[in-house]
């Protein structure tokens, strides 16, 4: 949550602004994995993150595939939005999640410290639900079925 003051000079917690993408190249799907240290450590996810101030939600999606996975993207196009301030395990933070699809390119960059490792999925060969973080499976599963 952010803390914010508003102009009549009270203050107020707000939710935070996050993007998400499928990437897909040769009918398979790009997931990272978590780097331990962080909420989900561990387990499989999509590339994304905050959105950073004084950017728009498509520049911050692009920024994020590129600085954790080193991939550049093509034909971005939104999938959903996920609103719900129940979102599991994410320690109360309260995202609204703006989920996209898109190509990979081409790999020009390296992983960064939130990822210790990438890998291309077969659609039919994803990873088990429990090993994938937070409501990105719900994600995935959307992507899928609007294929």
């Amino acid at each position: 949550m952010l803390t914010c003051t508003f102009e009549d000079g009270g203050e107020g917690k707000l939710r935070h602004a996050v993007a998400q993408a499928v990437v897909v190249k040769n009918d398979q799907i790009l997931l990272e994995k978590r780097a331990e240290t962080l909420l989900e450590g561990g387990k499989w996810a999509l590339p994304g993150g905050y959105v950073d101030h004084n950017e728009t939600i498509e520049q911050a999606i692009t920024r994020e595939i590129r600085e954790e996975t080193g991939w550049e993207i093509t034909n971005l196009k939104l999938l959903s939005i996920f609103d719900n301030p129940d979102r599991p395990n994410d320690a109360g933070r309260q995202n609204i999640a703006f989920n996209y699809a898109c190509e990979a390119t081409e790999q020009t960059g390296e992983l960064d410290w939130e990822v210790s490792e990438i890998q291309w999925f077969n659609i039919a060969d994803l990873p088990p639900p429990d090993t994938i973080a937070f409501d990105h499976y719900m994600v995935i599963q959307q992507y899928i079925a609007d294929v």
